[in-house]
């Protein structure tokens, strides 16, 4: 038998089949149905050295990850943004038909509410519109979380929550990732004592950079499309905010709630499990761009390169919506 040299990823193959396998049917809110299971193991991925969990299984479409993400940290909601940029995976939430069986029939096409970039930015503003100017309005957690970690590493509230259920009749969709909190790990004595025979450089430069890790609590986990995207998405964003805070990154670990196959997904992910997992690829932030990404908001898309991304090919599973 082969042996799977990518265990982070044989992991998730391995939680889709257990969910295929034992999962209970279920309704779901878009018609299709399910196969669920409640709170399974975590999933574990370690991002030292620039690795990045972007699924090898199948082609990840890296470009609307990254776009999104970027969206998410400028506080946008008007799905028209992505969709400019190619990126069209919010278009059926933000479908006219789509708001307006929501009720929201005042918003403009496009305008999704005050979903996740939102509430990461403006936690607690009043939302009017998509195209609206929330500078200096509500509270912003994401800054918080930064400040946190550059000031008092050690907190255990360094949090960051999309989940404010007074704004859900305001939203398109909910959110599915409701919150993620960040850790900091630094070298401990018994490190330094092991590197005691290198030189004082290279003793410095390995115990002098402490590690950030995040964890995700996602309440609604679609394991064939969106897991493999939120995966990637949260990896992403922890060696952004390592980037800002001069650490290292450690690793992102996911907590699912309730975990799900789509029926219609079912054909489709016993294709991909029968692939043995690849090494993750590098992302690696463009060395002439480190100096000058200062904050958060300095980012641009073009700052990223993903090395070494060897794929099998795509597999096609529609959206649910």
């Amino acid at each position: 038998m082969t042996v799977s040299i990518n265990k982070a990823e044989q992991a998730y193959l391995d939680l889709c089949q257990k969910i295929i396998d034992e999962g209970e049917h279920r309704p779901d809110r878009t018609g299709t149905g399910t196969k669920s299971l409640f709170a399974p193991p975590q999933l574990r991925f370690d991002l030292s050295n620039d690795s990045f969990p972007l699924l090898t299984t199948k082609r990840v479409f890296s470009k609307g990850i990254i776009h999104e993400l970027l969206w998410f940290i400028a506080g946008s909601t008007d799905a028209k943004i992505l969709s400019e940029k190619g990126v069209k995976i919010w278009e059926g939430n933000g479908s006219r038909e789509f708001l307006d069986n929501l009720g929201l029939t005042h918003r403009r096409e496009g305008d999704l509410g005050p979903v996740y970039g939102f509430q990461w930015r403006h936690f607690g503003a009043e939302y009017k519109d998509c195209d609206t100017d929330y500078t200096g309005q509500g509270f912003d957690q994401l800054q918080d979380v930064i400040k946190k970690l550059k000031t008092n590493p050690y907190d255990r509230r360094i949090i960051m929550s999309a989940w404010n259920p007074p704004d859900f009749s305001l939203m398109a969709l909910p959110p599915c990732h409701v919150f993620c909190q960040f850790y900091v790990s630094f070298p401990n004595e018994s490190q330094s004592a092991s590197n005691s025979n290198t030189s004082n450089t290279k003793k410095a430069k390995i115990s002098s950079r402490p590690k950030l890790s995040c964890l995700l609590y996602q309440r609604s986990c679609d394991m064939g499309l969106g897991v493999p995207f939120n995966i990637a998405s949260y990896a992403l964003l922890t060696k952004m905010v390592a980037h800002v805070v001069d650490m290292d990154c450690g690793e992102f670990i996911h907590t699912l709630g309730d975990a799900h196959v789509y029926l219609d997904h079912i054909d489709a992910l016993k294709e991909q499990m029968t692939r043995i997992p690849k090494q993750f690829p590098k992302l690696v932030i463009k060395e002439e761009r480190k100096d000058a990404i200062k904050t958060i908001d300095d980012f641009k898309f073009e700052d990223f390169e993903i090395v070494g991304y060897e794929p099998y090919p795509s597999i096609k599973m529609k959206m649910s919506v």
